[in-house]
């Protein structure tokens, strides 16, 4: 070779090495634990605060794509319980595959599900669940494994956006049986073999909880299975009793079973195509998506859209657990809302009776943990993928028109009424004042004013979840007495914490009217938005519970949970004034008294993290004299609330906020109120964040420490200028850039400790 073929080797050589290292130098997916959130907590506030149930994170360690139709998981659990997700790491016995719609980290229920259990030998319908052990099991965001030792047969599974694929690995020649159930708890599933073509379909018909327990949420869970070997040897059973009809209701114990004789080290593939319109959509999704039977081919892409995903923000720290938590907590965050659209563009139509809807462009998603994600899980992809927060912002609008009400807790494609406030008010508020406008903003105007103004004429409407949930008691005295029941809602009473959050949201709203040059309106819903102060009793310096007489509830209990506090208690909850901080000091005194009412809730061990309404506690501090305790008890949790393991989060995840949460806190900036496009400074944990804006900008935050033990902010630069604000703003970030910050092991006790160096006041 010449010496000039060399040197254009060489040359080639170290630029494929450039274009290449940096993606083989990230490999984020490793550091991904879907494990993790599936154990119970044993963090002090989650034993201390929490119910048994709230101590589970409830996640499940799921084959994905961020925000996908359907997650594939182990199930170790077989109903579609409230409450009970498909996986438990306490479990020791395996009962399948399946195709879940269960909202991650939450305490509803799954719908619309299905299963499938590789069973081994001779032919088993009943008491077919295998004892597992977790070293079997291999988990990360794209896929599933287990040996199942005991049939002597491994099982795997991946994903697409709306489909599925599983594989089955023989260790012994034999029979492998595919037993595959509709999970449905009405009994109320159907399943369909049919042998010529080669494919079992099926649906499971969703129901609603909360508003309408228990009717029809007007829509299925429809599957179709693909074979890649032919179907001889297929029948329906119901418990032992084997039956050669095509087709079976799906009545307890139910289901189709497909037999095939393997040798060892054989495999059995199937394509499942998943779908909420029609077996004909699921069909439609699975040739679109994976269309033929390359297990291994399917599984490297939807690494590789992990990968992309995760790689917009990149860490930099020698510490390997900090970033397993954080890239875990990412995983956990881009679960839910899930796509509810095929691949066509067909959806069901929201609140309706198996109607089929076409977007027009974009696509339309469901099951929004509303209550929980408005607050840091969607303000997180208003910055990672404005154009998804967008679509987010339309599939709500749409809901809103079909159904002739915003709906304040859209899940199951359903009213829910499920939790308290309106906060779909504050996410499309949020978006629209961001710049995130590629939508009708009349259209959602006119229908979040309804909420927020109008009662339903019909009492039936209102029983379904239209409108908010004592809105009349809200207008007529400017809190909810403690005699107004609320009685048509999942959470009944929490007259203190409604009225709370209705005056949060009518700021949100408030800022939307100003946007639109609504002056009346905005004036009117500026004033409604201190109605917190209705209900907060100065001789206390606490929220208490009101009379309609206007007399406060005695006794008055603040560390102890009451019936008109929101799962927490008055001590709690009297910090929930995201909007107006400064209106709160005032009310306690002034910002010095406000500081001593935070300390006394850390103090006294009252703040619980496990509850979101409590999480932008911590740094309320940077409205007082002392910023510098932002930064210690913003660090002390995210040591404390949050590990690597599988009890590694310190209450139900719901849908992703308690990750959000840890998320922007180790990067060193919080949405403490979303809709102000401000966030809240305080200590990175990272030596460096690089953020990867889809405007093809990048927001680095560099942590300048004295030593390991750096923990408090003495500087602060942004775009190498010296700031002494205590917050940065979203079009700082958005405009790409670089945010320096300066720390040492010590309180910087001047920094940032003017009130004219905190977040401004937008309620005047």
């Amino acid at each position: 070779m010449s010496l000039q073929n060399m040197l254009k080797s060489y040359v080639f050589c170290v630029c494929l090495l450039l274009i290449v290292s940096p993606a083989i130098a990230q490999n984020l997916v490793k550091y991904v634990q879907p494990m993790a959130g599936t154990a119970t907590a044993t963090t002090t506030s989650a034993l201390k605060h929490g119910s048994e149930l709230a101590r589970y994170a409830n996640t499940i360690p799921a084959a994905t794509v961020p925000f996908g139709m359907t997650q594939w998981t182990p199930q170790t659990q077989t109903s579609e319980s409230k409450c009970i997700p498909p996986y438990y790491y306490k479990d020791d016995e395996f009962y399948g595959l399946r195709g879940s719609h269960w909202l991650s980290g939450s305490c509803t229920q799954d719908y619309g599900s299905f299963s499938v259990m590789p069973v081994t030998g001779k032919l088993k319908t009943t008491g077919y669940g295998v004892k597992f052990k977790h070293s079997d099991e291999a988990s990360a965001p794209h896929l599933y494994r287990i040996n199942l030792k005991q049939y002597q047969v491994k099982a795997a599974v991946t994903a697409t956006e709306r489909c599925g694929m599983m594989q089955f690995t023989m260790d012994k020649t034999d029979s492998l049986y595919l037993l595959i159930k509709a999970n449905s708890d009405y009994h109320e599933g159907y399943v369909n073999v049919d042998s010529k073509a080669g494919e079992i379909w099926g649906y499971n018909p969703a129901h609603r909880i909360y508003q309408g327990w228990g009717k029809s949420a007007g829509f299925s869970g429809y599957f179709v299975i693909k074979f890649e070997r032919s179907l001889t040897k297929a029948g329906t059973f119901l418990n032992e009793k084997l039956f050669k009809a095509d087709s079976i209701h799906n009545n307890d114990g139910a289901g189709i079973y497909a037999g095939f004789k393997l040798n060892k080290g054989e495999k059995l593939t199937i394509r499942i195509g998943t779908s909420f319109t029609s077996v004909d959509g699921a069909r439609k999704n699975l040739q679109a998506e994976i269309p033929g039977f390359n297990f291994e081919k399917v599984a490297a892409a939807t690494k590789s859209k992990w990968e992309k995903t995760l790689s917009q923000i990149n860490v930099s720290t020698t510490n390997e657990r900090d970033k397993r938590i954080f890239y875990t907590a990412y995983y956990h965050a881009a679960q839910q809302p899930r796509l509810f659209s095929d691949v066509d563009g067909k959806y069901p139509r929201f609140a309706g009776n198996y109607q089929i809807e076409q977007v027009k462009s974009g696509a339309y998603y469901d099951d929004f943990s509303m209550w929980d994600i408005y607050r840091a899980q969607i303000p997180l992809f208003e910055i990672l993928d404005p154009s998804f927060v967008n679509n987010l912002s339309k599939s709500l609008i749409l809901k809103g028109q079909q159904g002739g009400w915003m709906p304040i807790f859209p899940c199951w494609n359903s009213y829910t009424s499920e939790m308290i406030g309106d906060h779909t008010t504050s996410v499309i508020s949020s978006a629209y004042l961001k710049g995130i406008t590629d939508f009708n903003a009349d259209d959602a105007y006119k229908i979040l004013r309804r909420n927020a103004f109008d009662i339903p004429v019909h009492h039936a409407d209102y029983v379904e979840g239209k409108g908010r949930r004592a809105l009349d008691s809200y207008l007529k005295y400017k809190y909810i007495p403690v005699e107004d029941s609320v009685l048509d809602a999942f959470h009944k009473m929490e007259q203190v914490s409604r009225t709370m959050e209705y005056a949060y949201d009518d700021y949100a709203l408030a800022q939307f009217a100003k946007s639109l040059k609504k002056q009346k309106d905005y004036t009117e819903l500026t004033k409604r938005s201190k109605y917190y102060a209705n209900v907060f009793d100065a001789s206390s310096g606490l929220v208490r519970g009101r009379h309609a007489d206007g007399s406060w509830v005695t006794p008055f209990l603040r560390d102890q949970k009451e019936t008109y506090i929101t799962e927490g208690t008055a001590r709690q909850y009297t910090f929930y004034v995201p909007h107006d901080v400064p209106g709160l000091a005032k009310l306690m005194g002034g910002s010095a008294k406000l500081e001593q009412g935070l300390d006394s809730l850390f103090t006294l061990g009252e703040y619980w993290h496990g509850n979101e309404p409590g999480h932008q506690i911590p740094f309320m501090y940077n409205f007082t004299p002392s910023p510098w305790k932002t930064q210690v008890a913003v660090r002390k949790i995210l040591a404390a609330e949050y590990s690597d393991g599988p009890g590694g989060l310190g209450g139900n995840d719901d849908a992703g906020q308690m990750s959000a949460w840890y998320m922007f806190a180790a990067m060193g900036f919080y949405p403490v109120n979303p809709v102000s496009g401000e966030y809240l400074l305080c200590s990175p944990i990272f030596n460096s964040v690089t953020i990867k804006l889809k405007n093809e900008k990048k927001f680095e935050v560099l942590c300048h420490k004295a030593n390991v033990r750096s923990t408090y902010i003495r500087e602060v630069k942004l775009n190498g200028k010296t700031m002494s604000n205590s917050y940065i703003t979203y079009r700082n970030i958005m405009n790409g850039g670089k945010l320096d910050i300066y720390m040492q092991d010590s309180p910087y006790k001047t920094w940032a400790s003017k009130p004219n160096q905190q977040p401004k006041v937008i309620t005047q």
